[in-house]
């Protein structure tokens, strides 16, 4: 944390990052520090985050940014590669990607809205390099309504997220789920207070195998799971329970799973508050 901070806090330009960010970027791009790697990032403004990531990096690093204003483009005569062009338009990435070809990082720290962050994340997803990783930045926006974020919705890059999150599970065979793009490319996903990280890794995906040890062992006891309800006092906050013990129906019932659902409704209205 205090190398990034300090390059960040001597910029000779001006930026803006959480306070937070820090010690997840530290953490996250220690493996890529004084390596020849390309990072962008989008929203770089009066440029002050290009040469903090520079000065965090090393000489080896190429980066580059991209802003809408054209004004940035003077920040070409410090070194740094920059593009004009707005990230929720699909042509712009095509291009973009024609031209500098595959990428280690992309940090999105650009508009927030859903359609930026949606789209930069899915046209970028097949340009990152192997062990590379995309980074979202203020996914705050997420659950704001204010700015025209028009959120929380169903269509918020949180919830957008957790879509990905199903194409990381199809990976166990156990879910006879096909596998796609999505399962064959992300390796994982990494939330923080208002950044989410995908991390690419092709190379380390492959289905997952139950492997069992001392197999002349199995069954030494009884799998509890899947039998019927006997004595889970420790469960009973109500009359309602207490007679579905009493009368040892199975957790598979259909009233069973009426007081499995009410418990689950109880604790999420729990989180929400």
């Amino acid at each position: 944390m205090k190398n990034l901070i300090k390059a960040f806090k001597n910029s000779p330009r001006y930026s803006i990052k959480w306070s937070n960010y820090f010690e997840i970027y530290e953490n996250i791009f220690q493996k890529f520090v004084n390596k020849k790697i390309k990072i962008v990032e989008i929203g770089i403004g009066d440029g002050g985050s290009l040469f903090m990531w520079r000065k965090f990096f090393g000489k080896k690093a190429k980066i580059i940014g991209i802003e809408l204003n054209p004004e940035a483009k003077k920040l070409e005569k410090y070194g740094f590669k920059i593009f004009n062009g707005d990230q929720s338009n699909p042509i712009f990435w095509k291009n973009f990607y024609k031209k500098i070809g595959k990428i280690d990082i992309l940090i999105d720290d650009g508009g927030h809205t859903n359609l930026q962050q949606i789209t930069t994340l899915m046209e970028s997803l097949k340009n990152i390099k192997d062990g590379g990783m995309i980074v979202v930045e203020d996914t705050h926006t997420s659950f704001m309504k204010s700015s025209g974020f028009r959120n929380p919705s169903k269509y918020s890059f949180i919830n957008f997220s957790r879509a990905l999150i199903e194409n990381i599970h199809r990976r166990n065979p156990m879910l006879k789920k096909e596998i796609n793009f999505f399962s064959e490319k992300i390796y994982s996903l990494s939330f923080y207070d208002s950044i989410t990280v995908v991390n690419i890794a092709k190379k380390k995906l492959s289905p997952s195998k139950n492997l069992k040890n001392n197999k002349k062992l199995i069954n030494l006891f009884d799998d509890y799971r899947f039998k019927k309800a006997k004595n889970h006092k420790d469960l009973i906050e109500n009359n309602f329970l207490l007679s579905l013990i009493k009368n040892k129906l199975s957790k598979r019932s259909f009233f069973y799973r009426i007081y499995e659902n009410s418990l689950i409704k109880r604790y999420l209205r729990k989180i929400k508050e």
